[in-house]
């Protein structure tokens, strides 16, 4: 089965910080990874490889190079980074559309798997988007995968259970980080990864995108301001054993009328 997987490189939400003036993330010295729904779509193509190959493609700026080269060490086969000044700004419409243009160019494949959402957007719309933009047919909110010959079924996460979708490939997934657990690269895929494999890197011109479908003036969606919420008050760290504790705690319930006096 040939597999394409589709990985974005995010800002670390556990030490994320905001300029107080400008209301935009500061990128500058935080920490990067792949985004967690997406690297259990590695995960996941791994396993459903069997004696196909598996490209992994993300659209950003250079250092992204660096989140395929984690991809290769798992075991992806061949790297694509959509890199060019005219994706900037892109909003989810018109990143889906330049991620197609690069799926076109790279032409044969079975699935494509993508993550569910991205932690620094939470949008999960351009999975669905990349879709549509493909005529594919597509599950959304994966937790388990089968493969059965040219169809494939999965089941799908619902707020009140779950439902099992089968459709024939080719076909599109996005899946959630609960599907599996990502392996660790081993030493030698590391090695592999860094000293033998190659990372193309696709402009605009490469892939034929449509220049009126991408970038910051493509882009229906607008981003008015990130802020990171206000705190609602300061916490309290109770201390004395398990009792004393557990009878603050109903005290202080009580005075507040979370629980009725008695």
């Amino acid at each position: 089965m040939d597999i394409i997987v589709c990985i974005k490189q995010v800002p670390d939400t556990t030490d994320v910080k905001i300029d107080p003036k400008t209301g935009m993330l500061i990128r500058e010295g935080i920490p990067v990874i792949i985004n967690p729904d997406d690297k259990a779509a590695i995960e996941a193509a791994l396993q459903l490889k069997a004696n196909g190959k598996i490209t992994v493609l993300t659209m950003g700026p250079p250092q992204a190079e660096e989140a395929l080269r984690e991809a290769l060490a798992m075991g992806c086969d061949e790297a694509i980074l959509l890199c060019d000044a005219k994706f900037a700004g892109s909003d989810t419409w018109a990143t889906a559309n330049a991620i197609a243009a690069g799926i076109k160019k790279i032409g044969k494949y079975d699935l494509i798997l993508c993550g569910r959402q991205a932690i620094d957007g939470d949008t999960a719309q351009v999975g669905p988007q990349l879709a549509e933009a493909l005529n594919l047919p597509q599950i959304t909110y994966v937790q388990k995968i089968e493969s059965n010959g040219n169809k494939i079924k999965a089941e799908r996460e619902l707020e009140d259970g779950y439902e099992i979708v089968e459709t024939k490939m080719p076909a599109l997934l996005t899946v959630t980080k609960e599907l599996n657990e990502p392996r660790y690269p081993a030493l030698q895929g590391i090695n592999d990864a860094y000293e033998k494999k190659e990372i193309k890197c696709w402009k605009a011109a490469d892939i034929n995108a449509d220049e009126n479908k991408i970038g910051l003036k493509a882009s229906p969606t607008m981003v008015k301001k990130v802020f990171s919420p206000s705190a609602k008050g300061q916490g309290l760290i109770l201390q004395g054993s398990i009792k004393e504790m557990a009878h603050d705690l109903i005290e202080r319930l009580k005075e507040r009328e979370i629980i009725n006096k008695f």
